[in-house]
């Protein structure tokens, strides 16, 4: 399959009148839109969006101790941080084309590194927690603009190419961590102001990064969705924001309760912190294994594939022995879903820009929700239901997957609509042998 994309302002150059039936329309290569020296800091700057978010967690103990904070005042840091992130993905999606990508990448590495410094030397708790927003700006900028450049920027190699880039998200959310381990909380500071300095050498590698904004194909890859026409254009765009919104609240969930679930069912405290760390380690592995899978199978196939798995991981979960090896299966198969939806979206509805932003800043607010409306049903069921009452919310993201898979279908797809036909291919046009 070629890399190369066909501008759907401008459509394939006419074939020459004499040509033979074995020529076909040549379509002029398309510019690059990042160097190999921008792929690479872009995969950086995804290290660190990740470290910065996993780091506020280990410094929380020095937070409370500094500002005499309670556990749900210091909870307040990374809540700042993700109000921020919501905020700056629909900033930016509202500068997207306005101001060059150059521009924006530039601008968010630069919040998020006066962010991240203005953290470690705030004199307050307040003041803390406007460089926390301030931070998180910039940390919905990256996320957003290189999701969205990604998802458009590398042809039939953009799936791939996605999950590679958000694979490193989780390389920084396992070494932030670990960083604070190794200097000690009490020294956060210092940790924040790494993070921050690390952010001004990816500036120098944005000349690599093609400032007009790139249009996705219109027409479909051969069994991959096309484009969405009509009404039914929002009502795919609401069932995308609901995958989005319910997937990443089973991935919080399973975060943040796995190790209370397994000491519930009889695990000790070092088994359950060493089976979460192997689930968030697992959502890693398992972006980086997809990437091959995503050159030869579609976006629907592997979404499909991974809300089944993490269905079944999360009913195996209810059984207490084999809980902790479940758990891992979970993160291993809800790794693709978040980078390998956005270019089946960009295909679905190639004309509407905000799209991106919409499903980036659902999966923010979906982190943020799954706290509360998880705590309550468990106050209901108890602790022991946590993998049954995720296992529901996933068989919701497979039946949202299959209604978007049916929505998506290009019109001629006989199997669109029970009993339609496929369209007669126009006159004088090749069939595919």
């Amino acid at each position: 399959m070629s890399d190369h994309v066909i501008d759907p302002a401008t459509g394939p150059p006419a074939a020459h009148p004499a040509a033979g039936p074995a020529s076909g329309p040549r379509t002029a290569p398309e510019p690059r839109v990042f160097s190999t020296p921008a792929v690479v800091a872009s995969c950086a700057g995804f290290v660190l969006i990740g470290a910065l978010q996993a780091v506020y967690g280990p410094a929380v103990p020095a937070f409370r101790t500094e500002f005499g904070l309670s556990p749900s005042g210091a909870g307040l840091g990374l809540s700042a941080h993700f109000v921020g992130g919501v905020a700056g993905v629909l900033l930016f999606d509202r500068l997207y084309g306005r101001l060059g990508n150059r521009r924006i990448l530039g601008a968010s590495y630069l919040l998020m590194a006066l962010g991240a410094a203005g953290f470690a030397l705030a004199p307050s708790w307040p003041a803390a927690l406007a460089a926390a927003l301030l931070a998180g700006l910039g940390f919905g900028g990256i996320d957003y603009g290189l999701n969205q450049l990604f998802a458009v920027g590398f042809g039939h190699r953009s799936t791939a190419m996605l999950n590679i880039l958000n694979a490193h998200f989780g390389v920084g959310a396992i070494l932030g961590p670990a960083l604070v381990g190794v200097v000690g909380s009490e020294h956060y500071p210092a940790v924040f102001l790494v993070l921050a300095a690390a952010n001004l050498p990816l500036l120098l590698c944005l000349r690599g990064v093609r400032d007009r904004v790139p249009h996705p194909a219109v027409g479909p890859e051969p069994g991959r969705a096309g484009p969405v026409l009509g009404r039914s254009l929002g009502s795919v765009l609401a069932v995308f924001v609901t995958l989005y919104v319910l997937h990443v609240g089973v991935e919080a969930g399973v975060g943040g309760w796995e190790p209370t679930h397994l000491e519930a069912v009889g695990h000790g405290a070092g088994a359950a912190a060493t089976a979460t760390s192997a689930y968030w380690l697992m959502m890693t592995v398992g972006r980086f294994l997809v990437a091959p899978l995503a050159l030869r199978h579609s976006a629907q196939t592997i979404i499909t594939v991974s809300c089944a798995g993490m269905t079944c991981c999360l009913l195996l979960a209810s059984v207490p022995a084999l809980a902790p090896f479940a758990y891992a299966g979970v993160g291993l198969f809800i790794a693709p879903i978040f980078p390998t939806g956005l270019p089946w979206l960009a295909r679905a509805a190639p004309r509407t820009r905000r799209a991106g932003a919409l499903v980036i800043a659902a999966s923010m607010a979906g982190g943020v929700a799954a706290g509360p409306a998880l705590g309550a049903a468990i106050e209901w069921s108890g602790v022991r239901a946590v993998p049954l009452l995720l296992a529901a919310v996933s068989a919701l993201c497979l039946a949202a997957t299959l209604w978007l898979i049916r929505a998506t279908r290009p019109p001629s797809d006989p199997r669109r609509r029970p009993g339609a036909t496929p369209a007669p291919p126009a006159a004088g046009s090749a069939t595919a042998p």
